[in-house]
Formats: C-alpha cells, sequence, structure tokens
C-alpha cells in the first residue's frame, strides 16, 4: 500500500543546522585549546664575575624661607652648586639628586635652582616632601 501525501502538503525545504553548529563549536573548543599560553619574557644581562654591591648615594638639595641654598646641609652659592652637579653627573654610578624646597621658599629661588638642575645633566632627579603640601589648609567659614 503505497502511503499518499496529503494534497496541500509541500516538501520541507529547510535545513536543520543545529548539528553544524555543535560541529563548529567543537572545532572552536579545540582552537582555542591548542593555542599555546603567551609566555612573556625579557632578557636581562646579569653582571658577572663580581659579587661587588652597588651603594647609590643620593645627594640633597634644600632652599629655605630666606632662599639659601643648602647641598647636603651645607650653604652653597649658585655657582659652587652647578659645579657640585656637574661633578656628580660624571660619577659612576650617578647619585640621585633630591630637591626639597621649604614651603616658604622664594618661588623665583626654586625656579633658578631648577633651572641649574636641568642645565648640568643630572639624571636621576626627585621631588622630596611634597605629600606635606598634598591638602592646603581650607579658608574659615564666616
Amino acid at each position: 500500500m503505497a502511503a499518499t501525501l496529503a494534497p496541500n502538503s509541500a516538501p520541507l525545504a529547510d535545513l536543520n543546522t543545529t548539528p553544524l553548529i555543535d560541529v563548529l563549536l567543537v572545532l572552536l573548543i579545540l582552537f582555542v585549546i591548542t593555542i599555546p599560553a603567551a609566555t612573556h619574557s625579557l632578557e636581562v644581562p646579569l653582571p658577572t664575575g663580581s659579587t661587588k654591591t652597588v651603594h647609590n648615594d643620593s645627594n640633597s638639595v634644600t632652599i629655605d624661607a630666606s632662599g639659601a641654598v643648602a647641598w647636603n646641609g651645607m650653604a652653597v652659592g649658585q655657582g659652587e652648586l652647578a659645579g657640585m652637579l656637574a661633578a656628580t653627573t660624571r660619577l659612576k654610578p650617578e647619585p640621585e639628586l633630591r630637591f626639597e624646597p621649604s614651603g616658604q621658599a622664594p618661588y623665583a629661588a626654586a625656579a633658578e635652582i631648577l633651572r641649574t638642575i636641568h642645565g648640568s645633566g643630572v639624571s636621576g632627579f626627585g621631588f622630596v616632601g611634597t605629600e606635606r603640601f598634598a591638602e592646603f589648609a581650607k579658608p574659615a567659614a564666616d
């Protein structure tokens, strides 16, 4: 007995894509698993032959409220400071220079010292004590 089709039924033309998507997901997972882990390496040449430790000294330049400049606690003039800075740039390793102006130091004096430091070619330079100026006193309420 032959099966008869309903007079209004048409053949299905839709493609079932579920198995195709499943296969693609499995392939994607396999590709992700087989990718090597990203490792970053950096070649660093280490010193050899000497166990001597490196001792980095530091120098400090301070300016007080009157505009007087001091090098490691000793009062110096502008010319002396430039000579000392030039001498430190020739040292190996170059010592760090710490600049600590007073809160009441004249701006012109601090700017002149910074210009001298910049002109000397010092490479290791930092401001010290600036955290104390992080918050200024608020004016009193009326």
